[in-house]
């Protein structure tokens, strides 16, 4: 969200809240953000504007992305070295502690890509590499590849992944992390929001750039039986719905930590207690049906 749906002020009130109240990780890539002058790259920006202004740099743990940015596209090896110095520049950090290939390039060879992020971790501008987007077969491929002397090995993957979003992530992709140990990141866990409850059947209309997709996608009876789901654990634990969303991909076994955005620290106070619930078996039959 940051430099893309909120300004650099409430960004730093965002990530002060979350540091506050415990929170280390932080995802952004080099070609998040729209808003105003600043364009693609405002995440990363805003993000080391902030790590300088409160000098926490070693308290975080930072992850970004290449691959996607409008006028570097791709995987290629000068494209990831660029891509890194780009980064380094506007976090304004010397080490990325987790870089991505924010999606697969076909174009490429997997060979050229993790040997140039094995260049990179011995030239220590990063520590761990990461795949985002890639096909199960595709990441088995990286996977075997990196054991070869030289190439880098993905330690992680983030992938579209959520109580709407299940088949191809269970089907193909978890079998993989759960077999070569890698932990899932998911984005868009909440759905594009659809999980934190503010769309409802016969609700008002949400003003948000993603509603339109949100409402094409989810609202159907499918959606809304999750939603009844939700509301009823929930109200059970007297938390918010998109805890209790947070929560059910928190157990589930191959997922290390969603993603998610906020907007504010109001919106904020309604992620973190995914971080201390604790749903019954019951409660998780109960999500995987309505969701099934």
């Amino acid at each position: 969200m940051f430099g893309w749906t909120i300004d650099e002020e409430r960004s730093f009130a965002v990530l002060d809240a979350y540091v506050e109240a415990g929170g280390n990780f932080i995802d952004t890539a080099d070609a998040y953000g729209r808003r105003g002058r600043e364009g693609p790259g405002a995440s990363e920006r805003i993000i080391g504007r902030w790590i300088a202004a409160r000098g926490n740099r070693e308290e975080l743990v930072l992850a970004t992305k290449v691959g996607m940015y409008p006028d570097l596209a791709g995987l290629s090896a000068a494209t990831i070295r660029q891509g890194i110095d780009r980064s380094l520049a506007r976090l304004g950090i010397e080490q990325v502690d987790l870089y991505y290939a924010h999606q697969d390039d076909p174009n490429t060879p997997l060979q050229e890509t993790l040997g140039a992020f094995g260049e990179l971790i011995r030239d220590g501008k990063i520590r761990h590499v990461a795949a985002s987007n890639y096909s199960a077969a595709r990441l088995s491929e990286a996977l075997r590849l990196g054991e070869d002397e030289g190439m880098a090995s993905y330690v992680a993957l983030q992938t579209h992944y959520n109580l709407m979003e299940r088949e191809e992530y269970e089907r193909e992709l978890a079998p993989v992390c759960e077999r070569e140990g890698l932990a899932c990141l998911p984005f868009f866990s909440l759905a594009r929001g659809f999980l934190t409850g503010k769309y409802r059947r016969d609700g008002p209309e949400v003003d948000s750039p993603r509603a339109a997709g949100v409402r094409e996608s989810y609202f159907n009876e499918r959606g809304f039986t999750v939603l009844d789901a939700l509301d009823e654990i929930a109200a059970a634990h007297q938390t918010s719905v998109a805890a209790v969303a947070l929560a059910w991909l928190l157990a589930q076994p191959t997922v290390a930590a969603p993603v998610a955005s906020a907007t504010s620290p109001e919106q904020l106070a309604e992620l973190l207690p995914a971080t201390t619930l604790e749903l019954t078996a019951g409660q998780l039959e109960r999500l995987n049906d309505a969701s099934a």
